[in-house]
């Protein structure tokens, strides 16, 4: 009859469950006028003429104090919002489920899925709150207050120190939580951690999951049986649905030390990630693209990829996030020759990464100077840097990027004479290598072979085994050097001829610059640009 009225008094037009008010002002007008009971009566009346969604809003609408049959209508609702990627809408939903909900437990574990849901969106602030609110309500609910910690955790890892991390999430037992521990150990660096962690991850099934924590820590630990775990996991990669999974493979790939496998694994990561609607993961994973990016020696879209990621995680408050993009532009800057961006990116990096015991960022962060030295022919400063990052403990260095600067402190080494501290560091790449089966990996063990030891035939291997083009130009570059030296310029300008124009495509300045002087040397006059390069970008 109300509707009926409304209808003809021409304010409004009902057709089925749907009322449209010939102007919003109207519809505020008599929202306001009515009594509460009136709004509740008619929230009611149109819960029992819709359904899904629209049906448990409105029965929040009705409600008058706490109502469980309620929340539980909102909590069903949010699993709809979450499984079309509409964090932002499950988190509302399960905010106001737990106002409405009269036993603490269910309210704890409704707040604690809220903030995961505010997580995921981007919105860290409210995420925190709504957890420290539902820490307070699990009781002696042991599983409960562990889901509860393991979130904090994970909240202190994306922003605050990481080796508090690593101790909340140590206390867990379940896979995701002893996975979410090794994550954050190999943020710090923690070697020990690591295989600790990944040892307790072994009593579980098996599965994806469970054979790469635990294969990174039996690899790392010298154990046999760590690779193959991490080959059975990467045998598994296809079946991966989240940007999660894909990262875990990137470390699987990056444990067997083959860095080609993982920078694949991070792009797919990253192009899974924008289409997920998990928004508060997507700087997070960025931070990967962009190492991969860099990796592949593409370095202009590394550049962009860090400088979106930059934004978004200053925009959301993941400091640990920012110092990870800062650090990948310092690198970037010193590969490109931007010496004022390559002293001061570093320098917030570092910041950050220091307190909060981000072992990995720092590292990165210090490599930009190696790098930029390296670059420059400065071999002696660099070989100091990359000596100095080989032994920096958690916190202040990391194991990966020990490992994937070795090609670089060969290099190093050979430059500033020291023969036996470059046939060192072959050997440690060597073992770090040893289990890696693709061919990039192969190529860059030749090359720093055909440094330490003076062996064009390395070198010519490196060169047939190379798949990524940036670094197949290094290769290029020291091969051309050495045959200009030798007396060989014919040979030599082929080699310098085509790392100058790979070089010059991926923007690296300094190296460019130093395989056009090698040219003029070897007797190529190389002052024009040279043709585009299609291996790079």
């Amino acid at each position: 009859m109300a509707l009926a009225e409304l209808e003809g008094s021409g304010l409004a037009e009902v057709s089925g469950s749907s009322v449209r008010f010939r102007h919003p002002l109207v519809r505020s007008a008599i929202h306001e006028a009515a009594a509460p009971a009136e709004v509740r009566q008619v929230h009611a009346f149109l819960a029992e003429l819709t359904g899904g969604d629209r049906r448990a809003w409105h029965l929040v609408g009705a409600a008058l104090g706490q109502a469980e049959p309620v929340a539980v209508a909102l909590e069903k609702a949010a699993e709809r919002a979450r499984d079309r990627g509409g964090y932002g809408a499950a988190a509302s939903a399960l905010i106001r489920a737990a106002e409405l909900s009269p036993e603490p437990r269910a309210r704890a574990v409704r707040l604690k899925d809220a903030a995961t849901a505010a997580w995921l969106v981007g919105w860290p602030g409210q995420a925190e709150s709504l957890l420290a609110e539902a820490g307070e309500g699990p009781g002696g609910d042991i599983t409960l207050a562990m889901e509860i910690a393991q979130l904090q955790g994970r909240f202190e890892l994306n922003s605050g120190n990481a080796a508090e991390a690593v101790r909340i999430l140590a206390a867990g037992d379940s896979l995701d939580i002893l996975a979410d521990a090794v994550e954050a150990a190999s943020y710090v660096g923690d070697t020990a951690a690591v295989v600790e962690f990944g040892r307790r991850a072994a009593a579980h099934p098996e599965g994806f999951l469970r054979d790469t924590v635990t294969g990174i820590g039996l690899t790392l630990d010298g154990d046999v049986a760590g690779p193959t775990l991490l080959r059975r996991a990467l045998a598994r990669a296809d079946g991966l649905e989240d940007a999660a999974g894909y990262l875990w493979a990137a470390a699987a790939a990056s444990a067997l030390g083959e860095s080609d496998v993982a920078t694949g694994m991070a792009e797919r990561a990253g192009r899974v990630a924008r289409v997920s609607g998990m928004a508060g993961q997507l700087p997070v994973v960025l931070e990967f693209v962009a190492t991969a990016e860099r990796l592949a020696g593409r370095l202009a879209h590394s550049r962009a990829v860090s400088e979106e990621g930059l934004a978004l995680a200053r925009e959301a408050g993941y400091e640990n996030t920012v110092a990870a993009h800062l650090a990948n532009l310092a690198v970037l800057a010193a590969l490109r020759g931007e010496e004022e961006a390559r002293k001061r990116q570093p320098r917030e990096a570092l910041a950050i990464a220091l307190p909060h015991r981000v072992g990995l960022y720092a590292g990165v962060a210090a490599c930009a100077s190696a790098m930029l030295d390296l670059c420059l022919g400065r071999y002696a400063s660099a070989h100091d840097r990359f000596r100095a990052l080989a032994v920096a403990g958690p916190g202040a260095g990391h194991p990966t990027v020990t490992w994937r600067t070795m090609p670089d402190r060969v290099e190093a080494a050979v430059g500033a004479g020291d023969e036996a501290g470059a046939r060192t560091a072959v050997s440690a790449y060597a073992r770090s290598t040893e289990h890696a089966a693709t061919p990039e990996s192969r190529a860059l063990l030749a090359r720093c072979r055909g440094l330490a030891e003076s062996d064009e035939e390395a070198f010519a291997d490196a060169l047939r085994l190379h798949t990524n083009p940036f670094e197949a130009a290094r290769t290029a570059l020291l091969l051309g050097e050495r045959l200009r030296r030798a007396q060989r310029p014919g040979q030599a300008r082929a080699q310098l001829r085509s790392a100058w124009e790979i070089f010059e495509q991926a923007g690296a300045r300094p190296w460019a610059r130093r395989a056009q002087d090698e040219l003029r040397a070897a007797g190529e006059n190389a002052s024009a640009p040279p043709p585009p390069a299609r291996s790079a970008r």
